[in-house]
């Protein structure tokens, strides 16, 4: 029972590892306890990959509070508000942003999407 609901909570890598440590106990002799200690080795050392992985990612894309994503999400919104609510579904009318406002608007949209081009050339030509 134990075993079905850590495999349901913990996933393979928790299954993996109770395996491991379970076929450890159970090895009577030297070749089956180094087999079954390399069998964990193995499952930790995926475990920390996966974990590097995810930094990695977090460090590549960032947290989704920087003040950059931060403004283009309530640009977006506005911009999903001028398109969806007015346009597509034609249930109000937003008047047009006027003087700065609407240049910030063009340079946040523009940055955001021209941000990962640039940061891709210059790896390129860092290279």
């Amino acid at each position: 029972m134990w075993m079905g609901l850590l495999s349901f909570v913990g996933g393979p890598v928790i299954k993996g590892l109770i395996d491991a440590y379970q076929a450890k106990l159970k090895a009577g002799n030297v070749s089956e306890r180094i087999a079954a200690d390399t069998a964990a080795d193995e499952i930790a050392a995926q475990t920390v990959e996966a974990r590097v992985a995810a930094q990695l990612k977090t460090a590549q894309i960032g947290h989704p509070w920087e003040p950059e994503k931060l403004a283009f999400y309530v640009t977006l919104a506005f911009y999903a508000k001028c398109v969806l609510w007015d346009t597509v579904l034609g249930l109000g009318t937003t008047t047009a942003l006027k003087g700065d406002v609407s240049m910030w608007a063009g340079m946040i949209m523009g940055f955001y999407f021209s941000k990962r081009t640039f940061e891709n050339i210059a790896r390129i030509i860092k290279r």
